[in-house]
């Protein structure tokens, strides 16, 4: 047991000490160009100065993340997941609201990584101790890990810089308008989240086994039941929008802001999709590929929204995100092909989309108003989904008990 806990001790301290030392280097590259990147915030050196830190403490953050993920300790990634996404919004739309700058914001974000990062630092502290690396299997480490802090990094651009863009070139107020639709369809992200934290070890085994038919059969239905969840929802948020916004914010936002959730959140199925296919690179350890893709959505997505967000205003960004995400998904998936191919079951997607239209259909013809009304609209909303998901065979009772034996019945 001691000896566990010092191979974990070197595992972890020599993962993190490198990834800080290049976070770092990438930061200090940021702050010697802060006055060209300046360009990009209306010429805001302030802002410049400090995303760089953000950057930094968000990259060391995930290396924390991953280890609670790694030892699937739930609870502790669940929280400290919820917390990196609902403090920065909670944060971010006070100080919107309140009417200060995006300065304040920015400083709002990088308070509350630092923080993160304490809680985070301090827990493994208790659990693992500190110890000086020896750097052992440091080629291994680094040609798995280093590509996955361009990848954080391209993804925070992605899901993020809209917001920035859009405070620059149209106020502050219109962030106002557009993050509470954007948060609303982001919400089907957290679908997928039980299945990126799972998977890589559930699947591992198999792989060093080589008994790649285990984890088609994973695969395949791992994503199966994210579409069942992750379709239906996306159909849900995007006729219910306007609705639930008139509850959470004030009128002025909704009418502003709900034709934002369709957008954002048919781009959060497609991540969901792209969580579900990254696990073949984790598993044959081609991170770096996973990286160049996320590079290139994250340049292409600033650069577009800089673009469009002029003639099109907020509604121009989030048909941006929804195309990033889209390129990320193919991209990922094609790329996949070359290591393993499994049953993306076409049908079943058909299905799933046939029975949320018809939901969505049952949703506009009623048209709910109140959290009473809405709340009952939801639940006869998924009956109806259900049933016609069961009637057209969609899913089967045969295909639950086969996808959770293999759950229970994992080493």
């Amino acid at each position: 047991m001691k000896n566990h806990k010092k191979e974990i001790q070197e595992a972890f301290y020599s993962i993190f000490f490198v990834v800080l030392i290049v976070s770092i280097l990438v930061s200090l590259g940021f702050l010697l160009s802060s006055k060209t990147i300046s360009i990009l915030f209306g010429n805001n050196i302030v802002i410049t100065l400090i995303l760089p830190f953000i950057l930094l403490f968000t990259s060391l953050n995930f290396v924390f993340l991953n280890f609670f993920r790694t030892f699937q300790q739930m609870r502790m990634y669940s929280l400290f997941m919820l917390l990196q996404s609902y403090i920065n919004l909670i944060i971010a739309a006070y100080l919107v609201i309140s009417g200060y700058s995006i300065i304040y914001v920015v400083i709002g974000v990088l308070i509350t990584q630092i923080l993160i990062f304490i809680l985070m630092g301090l827990l493994l502290i208790k659990e693992i101790g500190i110890k000086v690396p020896k750097f052992r299997n440091m080629k291994d480490y680094l040609s798995f890990g280093v590509p996955t802090i361009p990848t954080t990094l391209s993804f925070w651009i992605v899901d993020s810089s809209d917001r920035y863009v859009i405070s620059i070139l149209l106020g502050t107020a219109f962030v106002g308008y557009y993050s509470p639709g954007y948060t609303l369809g982001n919400l089907i992200q957290r679908i997928v989240v039980p299945f990126a934290v799972i998977l890589p070890s559930l699947l591992s085994p198999y792989h060093d086994k080589n008994e790649i038919n285990e984890i088609k059969i994973f695969l395949k239905y791992s994503l199966k039941y994210f579409l069942a969840l992750g379709i239906p929802a996306v159909f849900g948020l995007s006729v219910l929008s306007k609705q639930i916004l008139l509850i959470l914010t004030t009128p002025e936002i909704a009418i502003q802001g709900y034709l934002i959730t369709p957008f954002v959140a048919l781009g959060a199925l497609f991540f969901g999709i792209y969580g579900i296919f990254s696990q073949i690179f984790i598993l044959e350890k081609e991170t770096k590929i996973v990286g160049l893709i996320w590079i290139i959505a994250s340049i292409s997505n600033l650069i577009l929204n800089i673009l469009l967000v002029p003639y099109f205003g907020f509604l121009g960004a989030a048909i941006v995100t929804l195309f990033a995400y889209l390129f990320v998904m193919i991209s990922v998936i094609i790329s996949s092909f070359k290591y393993l191919r499994f049953d993306r079951n076409i049908q079943f997607i058909v299905k799933s989309t046939f029975a949320s239209a018809v939901m969505a259909g049952f949703i506009i013809g009623l048209n709910p108003m109140g959290i009473i009304s809405i709340i009952l609209t939801i639940l006869i909303s998924i009956i109806i989904y259900i049933v016609i998901l069961l009637i057209l065979r969609g899913i089967t009772k045969q295909e639950i008990e086969l996808f959770m034996s293999y759950f229970k019945s994992n080493p």
